[in-house]
């Protein structure tokens, strides 16, 4: 993979860190210290973004400067960072992801020696791999009415490529050998089918590795029953948030759950945990999420031998007992500083039962996602959303009378996904948003786009007329194939 690092004229190589809020200027220079014990050749650039950049009146909480140093570096590790109540706008960290298009969220969760679990000897190992950027954490929210709010879920065939693909490489560089893609496609079978279209299609280019589709809920089953049958989960990004800290209590909790946002020029690393401002400058906090994110940083570096001792070291200490208060409670725990020592003295050690899989650099393939091939296209009719406190019949009633002029049949009207006009029967309890579809009485083909637009805003303006409206769908078909849902009874 080709990183393009930055250099230092010293010879080390560059990379920004933000010591973040609250507890992270703890953590960040444990690694900080531990990464120097170990002689890897890295320089830091020391950037803020978080609280305090929020509090100069700075709204993504991210500071010109921090945007410079990551696209001068591309590589950053990171404390955790606060997003203050009250001020502010969307969180610095998700800022900070989207800005350098980290798409893939790698999350390893493996039983650690010395940490009791209820799954201690189980041999936990597994990793998720979350896509990062679009789903319903693309953010994009309505108040349709004043009691009915929409999210859109926005899944691309082109971020589900990469997210699958980088599930696929990363596996290979550590010698996984199965693959699981977990999804909800069997009720979403437009967004998350998506997915697990995008999945089956890419496995055949992994014929080395196992491929299994498993349904999302299914799979968090499976992952408290039997955790130690998976190896690597692709999954969406709402999805993904969920599983992995699901999986971070299997080994012991977020202070042990370390992260990687991967993107084609930028890598960020950060620990899962959030800033703990109650422990903040108590010298208690557990830095292993982060000294293993810092591990991945390096790995990402081709630093393997640095990062593999670090990692035995951090093995060999949890091993010998020394431990942080979220593992022993407070009597007998090791401080921060204390821990960090003992990691540090522990430098070229290593346990021979506890050993490290044989790594090799992630290798992200550059991807020219052609968009599909669209040989028949034909717009067959329209969603209107409506506000409206009318019963369905009489709603239906009206709906139908203004619009029986127009080019359009009113084929339905539902409430919530479920059909409530013409009546099936069903004892649908009503809020005061439906959704109006209606069909073209006749096909389209022939007709320009400009035409068919205009049809469609003189059918919005005609139930205008006696009702409020919200928000408008085309309903299209793509080579045949129909590009929306039906509703629950809906024929």
């Amino acid at each position: 993979m080709s990183k393009n690092v930055y250099v230092t004229p010293s010879g080390k190589k560059l990379v920004t860190v933000i010591p973040g809020d609250g507890v992270g200027p703890e953590v960040v220079y444990s690694v900080q210290r531990i990464i120097a014990a170990a002689a890897a050749p890295i320089e830091w650039e020391e950037c803020q973004a978080g609280a305090r950049v929020f509090e100069q009146g700075i709204p993504s909480g991210v500071l010109p400067s921090t945007i410079e140093s990551i696209r001068k570096t591309r590589v950053v590790l990171k404390g955790p960072l606060e997003t203050p109540v009250g001020y502010g706008e969307k969180s610095a960290n998700v800022t900070l992801r989207k800005l350098f298009e980290t798409y893939g969220n790698i999350r390893p969760a493996r039983e650690m020696p010395g940490v009791p679990t209820l799954y201690s000897g189980r041999g936990i190992n597994l990793v998720i791999v979350r896509e990062n950027i679009e789903d319903l954490y693309a953010g994009i929210e309505y108040m349709q009415t004043p009691d009915v709010a929409q999210g859109i879920k926005l899944i691309s065939r082109m971020g589900c490529e990469k997210i699958v693909r980088l599930a696929f490489e990363f596996a290979r560089s550590e010698g996984r050998k199965s693959v699981h893609c977990a999804t909800k496609s069997n009720i979403m079978k437009l967004t998350e089918g998506t997915l697990k279209r995008t999945f089956e299609k890419a496995a055949q280019e992994y014929p080395d590795i196992e491929a299994h589709h498993i349904i999302v809920d299914n799979c968090a089953h499976q992952l408290v029953k039997k955790p130690e049958q998976f190896s690597v989960i692709v999954t969406t990004n709402m999805n993904g948030d969920i599983l992995s800290d699901l999986t971070s209590g299997l080994i012991g909790g977020l202070g042990f759950a370390p992260s990687a946002n991967i993107g084609k020029k930028v890598a960020i690393f950060e620990a899962v945990h959030g800033s703990a401002p109650k422990y903040a400058g108590k010298n208690v906090i557990n830095p292993t999420a982060l000294i293993m994110s810092a591990t991945m940083m390096l790995r990402h570096l081709d630093e393997f031998e640095a990062a593999e001792s670090i990692e035995n070291a951090l093995h060999v200490t949890l091993a010998s007992g020394v431990h942080t208060r979220d593992v022993i409670g407070d009597v007998g725990a090791a401080s921060t500083t204390q821990f960090t020592d003992a990691i540090i003295s522990n430098l070229g050690r290593s346990l021979p039962q506890w050993t490290l899989p044989e790594r090799k650099p992630l290798h992200l393939p550059e991807m020219s996602l052609d968009l599909t091939s669209v040989a028949d296209r034909c717009v067959i009719g329209a969603d209107i959303f409506v506000e409206s406190l009318l019963d369905p019949e009489e709603l239906g009633a009206s709906i139908a009378k203004l619009t029986s002029e127009t080019p359009f049949t009113l084929q339905l009207i539902s409430n919530r996904g479920t059909k409530v006009y013409p009546a099936i029967g069903a004892m649908t309890e009503c809020v005061d948003q439906y959704r109006c579809r209606f069909l073209f009485k006749k096909t389209t083909k022939g007709l320009a786009n400009t035409d068919i637009d205009a049809q469609i805003f003189d059918l919005v303006q005609q139930v205008a007329t006696q009702h409020k409206w919200a928000h408008l769908e085309k309903l299209q078909r793509f080579n045949g194939e129909r590009g929306f849902t039906k509703d629950q009874g809906e024929d």
